[in-house]
């Protein structure tokens, strides 16, 4: 039986991988292969990749995206990938690893923790508070940016702005900083 809360949101599949040196090319014709086969199950979102930085690192890390939690852990149990991942593990530093959230979870988990989830409730609290001084001070600065630009004033176009600028600062800048911050009160 499946549970009614893995079936209502999305789910996110956090892959790292730490390459050897010189086998970055059998790797990436190793992802050539396997993110096409993902595309192929049901629920399935997207796929992005992040490569390692030329010269710094190695390691890849895979973000794959499916509409449901069961979606995606059919994916992620499926023969396909555990055949896929057997033939990857000569061009690997280290096991394959990865650790599986739904909705907005991967923000409130530590990378790499298998620790349990805060409650609900507090997820809501931590984003809705740092999402309302955002949403406020995100239109009056893109109002003020356009004015002084004498662009052409169009509700489309500021709400195509301010909300990436809400989401670009949420995720890479906000929230990470943010949850460290109340990690104590968040996991009490």
């Amino acid at each position: 039986m499946t549970d009614p809360a893995e079936t209502e949101q999305s789910a996110t599949a956090v892959i790292s991988h730490h390459v050897k040196a010189g086998q970055e090319g059998n790797y990436e014709k190793w992802l050539g292969e396997i993110v096409p086969i993902s595309k192929t199950y049901p629920g399935h979102i997207g796929v992005q990749i992040i490569r390692p930085v030329a010269g710094a690192t190695t390691k890849y890390t895979v973000i794959v995206r499916f509409d449901r939690r069961d979606h995606l852990l059919t994916w992620m149990d499926s023969t396909d990938r555990r055949l896929l991942i057997e033939k990857v593990q000569p061009f690997l530093a280290d096991d394959d690893k990865f650790c599986v959230v739904s909705g907005l979870d991967f923000w409130f988990t530590p990378e790499g923790a298998k620790a349990r989830l805060p409650t609900r409730w507090k997820q809501f609290f931590v984003t809705w508070s740092a999402i309302y001084p955002l949403a406020v001070a995100a239109p009056l600065a893109v109002n003020l940016v356009m004015r002084q630009l004498g662009l052409p004033d169009n509700q489309y176009l500021k709400a195509l702005i301010v909300t990436c600028i809400v989401v670009l600062l949420m995720v890479y800048v906000i929230m990470p900083r943010y949850t460290k911050l109340v990690h104590r009160w968040l996991f009490r």
